[in-house]
Order: C-alpha cells, then structure tokens, then sequence
C-alpha cells in the first residue's frame, strides 16, 4: 500500500520560504514520477510541480516558476517543494502526489499540508 506523508506546511510572511518533504513508503520510490498539488479554499486542486523518477526532467506551472523548486532524493524515499518568495495567493493545502509511472500521471495522494502565506 502506497502512502505518502507530507510535513514543513505552517505559517509564513510574504517574501520568506518553506519547504514541504514528502517520505514515501509502499513500492520502489525510485521507479515513479513525483510531484506537488495545492488547494485553495473554493478552488479546485491545481498542479504546482513535478518530476521524474530520476529527478532529470522537471516542470512546474507558470504561477511558481522560478520560485518553487521540486526535489527528490531516492536513497531516502523523499521528495521535496523548496518555496521561495511565497505572496499570499500561495495559501492552500498542498498534497504530495505519487505517479503512476516513471514519467507524470498521479494515482496516490497524501493528507495534506497546510501553508499559509500573510501579507
């Protein structure tokens, strides 16, 4: 069974930085593409980033690139979101995602994790 246990969400001003982890555990972490969701109150889900099971291939959307920087490591079953220069409009639960395959496609969800971002 797949789980995945996101941690690093609180409370932040705007302009400073987090960083959410993600430990995986269930099946070989290394073989799967990886990658983050965030919900905002009355929004639906959104995709924020992902990567591939090698980490070479990464993408984001346009509304954090060049802030946000996925990350994976496969000796620890981890992946990570570095959040830089958070604006409030990044407030939301952001969700860990785990791929269906090697490459993108998501099939496993974590809790959730809080990030709130005050102006």
């Amino acid at each position: 069974q797949v789980q995945l246990v996101e941690s690093g969400g609180g409370l932040v001003q705007a302009g400073g930085s987090l960083r959410l982890s993600c430990a995986a555990s269930g099946r070989t972490f290394s073989s799967y593409a990886m990658g983050w969701f965030r919900q905002a109150p009355g929004k639906e889900r959104a995709f924020v980033a992902g990567l591939t099971f090698d980490g070479s291939k990464t993408n984001y959307a346009d509304s954090v690139k060049g802030r946000f920087t996925i990350s994976r490591d496969n000796a620890k079953n981890t992946v990570y979101l570095q959040m830089n220069s958070l604006k409030p409009e990044d407030t939301a639960v952001y969700y860990c995602a785990g791929g269906i395959t090697a490459y993108g496609g998501y099939g496993y969800w974590g809790q959730g994790t809080q990030v709130t971002v005050s102006s």
